[in-house]
């Protein structure tokens, strides 16, 4: 039913299409290249794979391809090892129609988005950890950090803190070569758990810009919708 209401719903936005719906995490490998999306939903509860390791295949496979993990797993280790993987966005069945459109919306205008609860549990694993990190951030990783979480690139970053693509460049390589980060969706959770973005600028980063083009999504859930004819 859940995957039956997220497929209209989507068919009711002018802006979203969606290329193809799965039932399983080897169904979903196989179709990437066919359908070649733009952004990905994927379930953490997929039979076979899961979503864990179905993330980090489709990083693999199409580092292009935004990922948004939408499922009721809110487990603390679900979250953290779905991001490491390289996940762009976290959020819970239980978010209303409007956040996840808003949700959507983000990651594939190339933002990262964590619904309030995830990024709760993300913060709450920071303050109980105590790992010192922030003695070791310089202020300018401080905002480079902070801009990323908010879903800017390194151009747009830049121009607002005034310094050249390459400096930017330079300061994101060393905070990620400092803590292991891999990728965006880690600088993101980095500056949450570090408290350098409140959770409701960083919940609500890029939601008011449309993509310019339709993003074609495609479903991963463990459930197939009924025939639309």
């Amino acid at each position: 039913m859940f995957r039956e209401a997220l497929w209209a719903l989507l068919q009711l936005e002018a802006d979203l299409s969606v290329v193809g719906t799965v039932g399983d995490a080897s169904a979903a490998l196989k179709s990437l290249r066919a359908l070649k999306p733009r952004l990905v939903i994927v379930d953490s509860g997929l039979p076979r794979l899961d979503g864990v390791e179905l993330i980090g295949r489709l990083v693999a496979l199409a580092p292009a391809v935004r990922i948004l993990v939408l499922t009721s797993y809110d487990a603390e280790g679900h979250i953290r090892a779905a991001l490491a993987a390289g996940a762009h966005g976290y959020i819970l069945k239980t978010v209303a129609p409007a956040e996840l459109l808003r949700a959507i919306r983000t990651v594939v205008g190339g933002g990262q988005y964590l619904c309030a609860v995830v990024a709760s549990k993300v913060i709450a694993a920071f303050v109980r950890s105590g790992d010192g990190a922030n003695e070791l951030v310089t202020s300018r990783e401080r905002q480079v950090s902070t801009l990323v979480a908010q879903g800017q690139g390194n151009k747009s970053i830049a121009r607002e803190l005034g310094l050249s693509v390459k400096t930017v460049e330079k300061h994101r390589a060393h905070l990620m070569h400092k803590f292991a980060l891999h990728n965006a969706a880690a600088v993101t959770l980095f500056a949450f758990q570090h408290g350098f973005i409140e959770v409701g600028t960083a919940v609500a980063a890029g939601a008011s810009a449309a993509p310019a083009q339709a993003p074609d999504a495609l479903l991963a859930a463990t459930r197939a919708p009924r025939k639309s004819e």
